[in-house]
Formats: structure tokens, C-alpha cells, sequence
């Protein structure tokens, strides 16, 4: 008898398996952090041949800790860091390049030169996508223009393009599947998320061959099986969906007006906006959050590129911190940020400023600062940072959201879901189980294979953990009203 959902969860700094039971309680995980590079200032990139190895070790350790037999894994769902990139040789399996990484600004030239060629209104009407370096497209050319026999290659139709989780799936299937979901698709700057589809106009303009781009298949189907050599047995691969995409659908999100917040590397807000593409007026993405049936739903997305990533910095290069749990007890040391504002821009900034080249700032340091006032005002960067987005998405969706739900790792810090709730005057919902990214993929697998009937009777199996409720004696307003005065400094409006 199957009775178990094998979730991979590639993400930004680590791979996860997760094994989910029939009520969706994770029975089993393991967990491999991989090395983040960095060749140059703005530069992130990753050895996707290290992300394979560690992924399948962690599924292995799954399998192998769990004592159960392959054959009892009823599908496999894989959900991914989206927009990161990879090229490789379609028959030596080799990338001819680093993974380049979401995160990284090389190509912000490049975007530069396309705003500058009146290009912004093409890409967002049919893409839903402002024109930065974050998306794979640009990532993309710039591989394919590295070098003159990469291109040549690509030409010739012997490389293949993937966001992780088509890297994934073409080796755990030995090759036989080169494809992905809309909700990656849609991160790439080269899917028409109106007509479903790759846009021959978009791939022109980017100079980039439609024969390295994979097949792209509904979100949730039996799409690819595990060659059964890896773990013992053929496993069907039932659901893919980028990370934020998988959230929405992990944390229920199913209803047109949903809305959460993933606090993770990044920090990514998105509302299910249902049948119906909503072109933002306030820098929000428009993209698509899944499809099942042939059937597209969309949503409006908000990113935030730089929130845990924050907490490591404090712990890796500041040192002021030994492991990133310890940055709630530091920020409770003091009553307030003495004065404190941290712009973390370290990757430049996203939504809904656009800004890739706007640098990483701490305000207010006096003699009397502390490590605790910096901790806390790490903390309310990641929350005001979260404001920004979610007042631009209200104004596109014409409605103030009533409570905002909330997962990722950050998410189980009581002080950041605090400050959030009295930033945004509004209930913040945190579920029991915070790792809804890899149940939402896991939610998606099992629908397509009937492991879960139907998607109403996924909603017993949220359960809330804790409700923040705004606490109407906080600072929250000169909070906001220093936050607006000293982003401004950092972004290149004012030079």
C-alpha cells in the first residue's frame, strides 16, 4: 500500500526531502546546505551538479531513516529556488556554467539598456514581469553569450536550459524528461502567461534558441517517473511548482483574495488572484500560480530579495550572532532599535522600488548602539520591507487584506510576526506546520495521483499554530516614517 508523499524541496541555501503521511504531518526529514559563490560583487551563483548530489542524499537519508520501501512512496513532488539558472550538455549531463542565482545582479546592464529600448510595456503585458536582472531570461543570454562555443552549442541543439527543478527531474529520470510547470515558465521573461506558452517575439529579443527550453506540463499530473535504478523504484514525479507558487497552495490559498507571506532567503507576498490575470499598476508580478487540468490560475507576487539572508549575513560576516535562532533573543535585549534603520539591500532592492543597484545601509550607529538595536532593526527591515509590498498589492487588488498568513523559517521568530502584525494593523495567521512550501508541492502530487480526494479535503489538515494580533501601544509610525525617509537615500533617485 502507498502511503507517503516524497516532497524535494530545492532551495536557496539548502536541499530538502520531506517525507509527508496521509494527514500531511511530516514523518521524516534531511537537509543539505550547498556553497553559495560569489566570482564578483553582485555575482551569486551555485554548482548544480553540488545541488543533484545533495539533493539525492537527502532523499536517500529520507528513505533510508524512514525504513520504508521505495515502492511505499506513492509520488514525488519537487518544488525549487525559482529563476536560478542552468545550462547543460544534453549528453555528457555536464552544465557548461555555474547555476547562476536569482539573486544576482550581472545582467542589470543588460535590463538597463532594454527599458532604456521601450521594451518595459512588451515584456509586462505578456510576461506579468517588470524587466530586472532577477529572471531567468537575461540569466539565460548571458550564459549563451559567455562564450562563442556555448552559443554554438545552443545553436546546434545540443544544450539544454532548466530552472532547478527541470535540472532535477532530467537526472532523476536519466535524461527521458526535460520539462517544467507554468509557475516556473512564468519566472523566465519568456512565457506568455496569457496564451500558456513560449513567446517566439521574447525569445527573439533575447537572442535565445526555443530548442533548449523545456516542455512545460500542468502543475499537478503524473508528468515523468524516477528511473527506478536511483532508490529501487519507479516513482511517479506528480507535482512541480516554483517555491512561492507551492506556498500558496501549501498554506490553502485556493480562493481568489488569498494572501501569504513566505519568509525565507527572500521574502515573497502572493495573493491568488483566480482565473483572471491582474496587470500591476504599482510594480507588483503578475504571474501564475499553478496549472491543474490544463486550467491557469494566477496570482500578483511582491519579492523581497534579502530577509533570512539578513539574519546569515549578522551571523556570517557580522558574527554578532553563533546560528540565526539566536536573533530573536539578541533583539529582545533592547526595548526599541535606538535610533537604528538597516536598508537590507544586499542584493539590491526589489518590489516595488526595482532598484539593482541600491547597497545594503545601516542608519543611526552612535556610541550607544548596541548589538541588540542592530538585531532588532534587521528584524523590522524584514517586516517594513514586507509593508512596502503588501500596500502596492493592495492598491492593485482594490482591497485591504483582513489577516495575512505566514510560513518559512523566519516566520517561527514571535518577535519579527509581532512587529509584522503592528506594522500592517493586521491579524498575522502562522500555521502548525510552517514547512508549506514542501506540502503544497507534496498537496499538489497527491491530488494527481488520488492520494488526496479533492482540494476541500485538504482544509482540514491546516491547522493553526498562532494568531499576532497588532498591539495598538507600538512605534509602528515612526518606525515608517524614518524607513521612507533614509530608503530613499540608498536609492538612486536622489543622485
Amino acid at each position: 500500500m502507498n502511503k507517503y508523499i516524497l516532497a524535494i524541496d530545492a532551495g536557496t541555501t539548502s536541499s530538502r526531502a520531506i517525507l509527508f503521511d496521509k494527514n500531511a504531518e511530516a514523518v521524516e526529514i534531511a537537509q543539505y546546505e550547498f556553497d553559495q559563490i560569489f566570482p564578483k560583487e553582485g555575482w551569486v551563483e551555485h554548482d548544480a551538479l553540488e545541488i543533484l548530489n545533495t539533493q539525492l542524499r537527502a532523499i536517500r537519508d529520507v528513505i533510508n531513516n524512514s525504513k520504508i520501501d521505495p515502492n511505499n512512496i506513492d509520488s514525488v513532488g519537487i518544488t525549487n529556488q525559482r529563476e536560478t539558472t542552468v545550462i547543460w550538455n544534453k549528453k555528457t549531463g555536464k552544465p557548461v556554467f555555474n547555476a547562476i542565482v536569482w539573486q544576482d545582479r550581472r545582467t542589470a546592464s543588460f535590463c538597463d539598456n532594454l527599458i532604456k529600448n521601450n521594451k518595459t510595456e512588451l515584456i509586462q503585458s505578456k510576461t506579468g514581469l517588470v524587466i530586472d536582472a532577477y529572471f531567468s531570461g537575461t540569466k539565460i543570454k548571458w550564459i549563451l553569450d559567455s562564450d562563442p562555443k556555448i552559443r554554438s552549442q545552443a545553436n546546434d541543439g545540443e544544450l539544454l536550459f532548466g530552472t532547478i527543478d527541470t535540472w532535477l527531474i532530467w537526472n532523476l529520470t536519466n535524461g527521458q524528461s526535460h520539462i517544467t510547470d507554468p509557475s516556473n515558465a512564468s519566472r523566465t521573461l519568456l512565457y506568455n502567461i496569457k496564451k500558456d506558452c513560449w513567446d517566439d517575439e521574447l525569445l527573439s529579443l533575447f537572442d535565445i534558441p526555443k530548442n533548449i527550453l523545456p516542455d512545460v506540463v500542468d502543475s499537478s499530473s503524473i508528468s515523468a517517473h524516477i528511473d527506478a535504478k536511483i532508490f529501487g523504484a519507479k516513482i511517479p514525479i506528480s507535482g512541480i511548482a516554483g517555491d512561492q507558487q507551492a506556498a500558496l497552495f501549501g498554506q490553502l490559498c485556493t480562493d481568489e483574495g488569498d494572501i501569504k507571506n513566505t519568509y525565507g532567503t527572500g521574502c515573497f507576498c502572493m495573493m491568488n488572484t483566480g482565473k483572471t490575470f491582474v496587470k500591476s499598476n504599482n510594480k507588483m508580478l503578475s504571474t501564475i500560480a499553478w496549472r491543474i487540468d490544463g486550467e491557469l490560475t494566477y496570482a500578483l507576487e511582491g519579492s523581497v530579495f534579502v530577509a533570512g539572508a539578513l539574519i546569515q549575513w549578522l551571523r556570517d560576516k557580522l558574527g554578532i550572532i553563533k546560528n540565526a535562532s539566536e536573533v530573536e533573543n539578541l533583539a529582545n535585549t533592547v526595548d526599541n532599535n535606538g535610533g537604528v534603520t538597516f536598508i537590507p539591500a544586499l542584493s539590491g532592492l526589489a518590489a516595488p522600488y526595482w532598484d539593482p543597484y541600491a547597497q545594503g545601509t545601516i542608519f543611526g550607529i552612535t556610541r550607544g548602539t548596541e548589538n541588540g538595536h542592530i538585531a532588532r532593526a534587521a528584524l523590522e527591515s524584514i517586516a517594513l520591507r514586507t509593508r512596502d509590498i503588501i500596500i502596492e498589492m493592495e492598491k492593485d487588488a482594490g482591497i485591504k487584506f483582513s489577516s495575512l498568513k505566514v510560513d518559512g523559517g523566519a516566520s517561527n521568530n514571535n518577535l519579527l510576526m509581532q512587529i509584522q502584525s503592528d506594522l500592517l494593523n493586521t491579524n498575522v495567521v502562522r500555521p502548525k506546520t510552517t514547512e508549506t512550501t514542501a506540502l503544497g508541492v507534496a498537496f499538489l502530487a497527491g491530488l494527481a495521483t488520488g492520494f488526496w480526494k479533492d482540494i476541500p479535503s485538504l482544509k482540514s489538515l491546516w491547522i493553526e499554530d498562532r494568531s499576532f494580533e497588532p498591539n495598538q501601544e507600538n512605534d509602528s509610525e515612526q518606525l515608517v516614517e524614518l524607513w521612507d525617509k533614509r530608503i530613499k537615500k540608498v536609492l538612486r533617485i536622489n543622485e
